[in-house]
């Protein structure tokens, strides 16, 4: 067996005042009361909110503090992430990975803003892996980068055993992101730490998943601490002989034959995805998607006849002429 304990903490975000002294009395707590606690994993944008005009250069004053509470426990500590302005202008939403002696070890800016609502954040382009010395190999994602299987797709081939994964959901699609989370933890065969927020940084509902999809913890709508210790020898199990004894997909995928055009730019392939507007908030009254054209004519550039709603299920994702 190999244990490691890590807690998430949900916890109220404002969004007009910093909750960095916030998340430090919160460390405080969790280590009085759980004291054998090994990472602390907080929710996206938990130090200062979700508005972009509280971006941060970096390093900052508050990262220093977490550095300094980190060597004060003796923890690994994820303190969610903070909207970063770099000296070009440009805005990230950046998280980072302190090590028990108060180092910054690994940096990640998120891959997929949730656009077009975040408009004005621009995309990271680097994967974040680390390992735990004598325990495992750690990978970092935020939010809206769970619904790209890709992302973790990355991780996971470099050796990723335990996804950490700081939301800030408050919207309606929390229960699709939670169904996510769980899908991700059983076709990447590893553990999955979502952690949300409340109030500002989202409706909660935060949960742990293990590589059989199982939850381990899922909090409620309130302030939550939750220490759990997982076994890094399940993932490397689960790998070796599959869920369950059954489905090994990740040497299923390493042995595939077939190959993935979509994922050529230029092949093509994704011709049908140029054909659904622009990435764009929709309006009041928005017809988008409903008075469709036949979507094969789109892609073999001739003309036909509109398609109504009854029939579009008949084309059933075929490209070019019948």
């Amino acid at each position: 067996m190999t244990p490691f304990a890590i807690a998430g903490v949900q916890m109220h975000v404002a969004a007009l005042h910093s909750n960095v002294e916030a998340m430090r009395q919160r460390i405080e707590i969790l280590m009085a009361r759980f004291p054998w606690t090994q990472m602390v994993l907080f929710s996206e944008l938990a130090p200062y909110g979700p508005l972009d005009r509280f971006a941060q250069p970096f390093p900052n004053e508050a990262l220093s503090m977490f550095q300094e509470d980190a060597r004060r426990y003796g923890i690994w500590l994820i303190p969610g992430s903070m909207f970063e302005k770099q000296a070009d202008g440009r805005i990230f939403n950046t998280s980072v990975v302190i090590n028990p002696q108060g180092e910054i070890v690994a940096r990640y800016s998120k891959m997929f803003p949730f656009k077009p609502y975040e408009h004005g954040i621009s995309s990271g382009t680097q994967f974040c892996v680390f390992d735990v010395p004598d325990v495992g190999r750690f990978g970092l994602s935020i939010c809206y980068d769970i619904w790209f299987p890709e992302t973790t797709r990355q991780l996971t081939s470099q050796g990723v055993e335990v996804l950490l994964h700081p939301v800030l959901t408050g919207t309606t699609d929390r229960d699709a992101e939670i169904a996510i989370a769980r899908a991700t933890a059983a076709q990447f065969q590893c553990y999955v730490f979502d952690v949300n927020g409340l109030a500002a940084g989202g409706v909660g509902r935060s949960l742990v998943v293990d590589p059989t999809s199982l939850v381990l913890h899922q909090s409620a709508g309130q302030e939550d601490m939750f220490p759990i210790e997982i076994d890094l020898d399940m993932v490397r199990r689960q790998r070796e002989t599959g869920m369950k004894g059954l489905g090994q997909v990740l040497k299923s995928f390493r042995d595939r034959e077939a190959e993935f055009s979509v994922y050529d730019r230029t092949s093509g392939t994704d011709a049908y995805l140029h054909t659904l507007g622009p990435l764009e908030t929709p309006w009041q009254g928005s017809h988008a998607g409903v008075d469709v054209k036949d979507p094969r004519a789109a892609l073999a550039g001739d003309a036909r006849p509109d398609l109504t709603a009854s029939a579009l299920p008949m084309f059933k994702g075929r490209t070019g002429t019948d």
